[in-house]
């Protein structure tokens, strides 16, 4: 069998030659304008969205107002809980010397029995190491060691009061002022508290001391110090307490680990605004960058270039976007080539009959020929010809519509198949044919238009009856298969014959409309039978195909969707 799907190529008067196979487009993959085509229409070229465009502008904002948010509630939280973490062990250090200045000041009490001829040298020795400013208090408030290492007027008088205060560093005299630190001065730097000596070998306060965070009777600040940056602490002998030491610190005292603490914080927030940024114009570059590349291709297209492609290989709904693009866009160019194709050929083969029309009529008018019954037999061809195209393109136009118009029934395909060998077989019989029929053991229920089915096989035996050579066997089978990959069944319908066959090359063409093959050159029709086969079985959800041997022979298959069990036949 031999397809029908063309027009006949003998030339007649006013015939133009048919319109070749337009060439396949090469894919192009850009997404850019390069400049215009031969058509005057812009190409696309090379990915020319090295910007991210408005779309991705707005989204690199959103991601870095995220990040700069983000980094800086992060860096406000780390400098917040990095200065009172400093803070707290600054002043728990400040108190652990508070309180060896308070032991090494009991420790003296005790040896002394009382204040009078107590060696406060010990305890200023800590002081000093720590360069604080001391200032000792009895339980009266009476200062016993101030500041500029002087005395106050405390209990007693005369020599004992001045061993006490006049106290040398090694304990054998009286302290110069020179070695004293000024009044009201502070240190600039201070060293790490727990770092200075304590000459009472390291104990901490004895048994009955306790810190107190309210300085003793009369105490306060000493000179050159803040409240925020002084400790108090009591002296305690005996289960009692007998005096008090008041330190204060210098200005710049444990500003060190905050400096080096507030480095790392900002160099880090500032390497993670750097990372959060590139990330951020990364994703960005991710997101838009296929759909730039998409809107570039369709402005490619509606500009005129039908072989733009976005060609975009993204992962997840981006690379569907892209694929689910360039698919639509094969499809729009097929259809217009299709169109295109169908003009020209629609043309040709209306012209051809119609020139053949004028040209005897104006012999016949002009009286170049006798109106001879055998000259009005070729006209009156002509007409047929031409009604005959014109009523194959109504077929066919009806067949495309076909989904619009279709009346379902649950019917069964193996009574379908009797019928229309039926209806044919006179056809078949007077081409020389033999037709043999394996209809199903049982029924095939599918739910479709009767009507359309059997117009379908109709055109299946007429095309076989019009190429087949005379001897040949056609046959028709109905049977049943399972389908693939999901549930349900489906009917599949063959018609077959030992014919002349089609050429591979010519197979993917058989269904297309006014095709026609090599080996029809002498058959006659309008190339659009199979094409009209085609667009009811697709109506109708179903696949329809053709394939040959390389010794001949063609077999058609029609495969549409079972109905459900249980469906009654109508």
């Amino acid at each position: 069998m031999t397809p029908d799907a063309g027009p006949e190529p003998g030339p007649g008067p006013g015939a133009e030659p048919r319109p070749g196979p337009e060439p396949r487009p090469a894919p192009v993959s850009g997404t850019g304008f390069s400049g215009p085509g031969a058509d005057g229409a812009p190409r696309p070229g090379k990915d020319t969205g090295r910007g991210a465009g408005p779309l991705g502008r707005r989204l690199f904002a959103a991601f870095a107002v995220v990040a700069l948010a983000s980094i800086a509630l992060l860096t406000a939280a780390a400098l917040i809980g990095t200065e009172r973490g400093i803070g707290t062990a600054r002043q728990a250090d400040r108190q652990r010397v508070a309180d060896r200045v308070a032991a090494a000041a009991a420790d003296a009490y005790r040896r002394a029995d009382g204040w009078e001829g107590a060696d406060l040298g010990p305890a200023r020795t800590i002081a000093l190491g720590a360069e604080v400013v001391l200032t000792v208090r009895d339980a009266d408030g009476h200062m016993l060691l101030s500041p500029g290492g002087g005395h106050g007027g405390g209990p007693g008088t005369g020599q004992g009061r001045g061993q006490m205060h006049g106290v040398d560093r090694d304990g054998t005299g009286d302290t110069p002022d020179s070695a004293d630190p000024a009044p009201g001065a502070e240190t600039s730097a201070a060293p790490d508290p727990s770092t200075a000596p304590d000459p009472s070998g390291g104990q901490g306060p004895s048994a009955g001391q306790s810190p107190s965070a309210t300085p003793g009777p009369g105490s306060g600040p000493g000179p050159g110090t803040s409240s925020g940056r002084a400790v108090t602490a009591d002296i305690r002998a005996d289960g009692r307490t007998v005096g008090s030491v008041h330190l204060g610190f210098p200005a710049a005292s444990g500003t060190e680990g905050r400096d080096i603490a507030w480095g790392w914080i900002a160099a880090a927030a500032l390497a993670a605004l750097a990372l959060a940024l590139a990330v951020s114009w990364y994703v960005t570059r991710r997101l838009t960058g296929p759909v730039v590349r998409v809107a570039h291709t369709a402005r490619a297209i509606a500009a005129g270039d039908r072989t733009a492609r976005s060609r975009v290989d993204a992962p997840g709904e981006l690379g569907e976007l892209s694929r689910a693009f360039d698919t639509m866009a094969d499809d729009v160019t097929r259809a217009e080539r299709a169109r295109r194709r169908l003009a020209a050929d629609v043309a040709h083969e209306l012209r051809t009959p119609l020139a053949a029309l004028q040209a005897g009529l104006e012999e016949l008018r002009d009286g170049y020929a006798e109106p001879a019954p055998e000259r009005l037999a070729a006209l009156h061809d002509q007409t047929l010809r031409l009604g005959r195209i014109v009523g194959d393109l109504a077929e066919l136009s009806a067949a495309e519509s076909a989904r619009l118009s279709l009346h379902r029934t649950t019917l069964d395909v193996t009574e379908l198949v009797r019928g229309a060998v039926r209806d044919r077989e006179p056809e078949l019989r007077a081409a020389g044919l033999i037709v043999r029929t394996r209809p199903a053991a049982g029924p095939l229920p599918v739910h479709a238009d009767g009507d359309r089915l059997h117009q379908a096989l109709g055109n299946l035996l007429s095309n076989t009856a019009r190429y087949c050579r005379p001897g040949d066997t056609v046959t028709v089978t109905a049977r049943a298969e399972p389908r693939k990959g999901a549930g349900g069944g489906v009917v599949v319908i063959e018609v077959a014959d030992d014919g002349p066959g089609i050429p591979a090359a010519e197979l993917p063409y058989v269904f297309d409309r006014l095709w026609r093959g090599s080996a029809a050159r002498d058959v006659g029709g309008s190339g659009i039978g199979l094409a009209v086969v085609k667009e009811l079985v697709t109506a109708h959800g179903g696949t329809v195909e053709a394939s040959s041997g390389p010794e001949g022979g063609t077999v058609i298959t029609l495969r549409l969707p079972a109905a459900p069990p249980g469906t009654a036949r109508n």
